[in-house]
């Protein structure tokens, strides 16, 4: 029914750039919402980034607002996280989320889930 793949994790320097793919196949989900949340060891899931699924608003999480920037290629479903100036308590996996729901921070309200890509920012 619904797939959710990310890919772009890797190790990068503190100051770098890293940018984040989450290629989506929605068959009948009626999904309103998509967002990036994500994980360190030790820590609780935190909200990153959301976008409406037209694509035409978005939210982001202070600690990451100017730094992070959230799109959709509409063509080929996929949406990307591109993350600047990244900074060491940026490391974490970084998971793609679907929510029936408009834009939340509540990672409880969104639906599905996909495998997580780790993003590791050396200083």
């Amino acid at each position: 029914q619904v797939q959710l793949v990310e890919s772009g994790g890797g190790l990068v320097q503190a100051g770098g750039s890293l940018r984040l793919s989450c290629a989506a196949s929605v068959r009948s989900f009626r999904a309103r919402t998509i967002a990036w949340f994500r994980q360190a060891p030790g820590k609780e899931r935190e909200f990153v980034a959301a976008m409406n699924w037209d694509g035409d608003i978005t939210e982001y999480a202070d600690s990451v607002k100017g730094r992070f920037n959230i799109s959709r290629d509409n063509a080929k479903i996929t949406v990307y996280l591109q993350m600047n100036s990244l900074k060491p308590e940026d490391t974490a996996v970084y998971y793609c989320a679907l929510s029936r729901f408009y834009i939340s921070r509540a990672p409880e309200l969104y639906n599905y889930w996909g495998q997580g890509t780790q993003v590791t920012v050396s200083s």
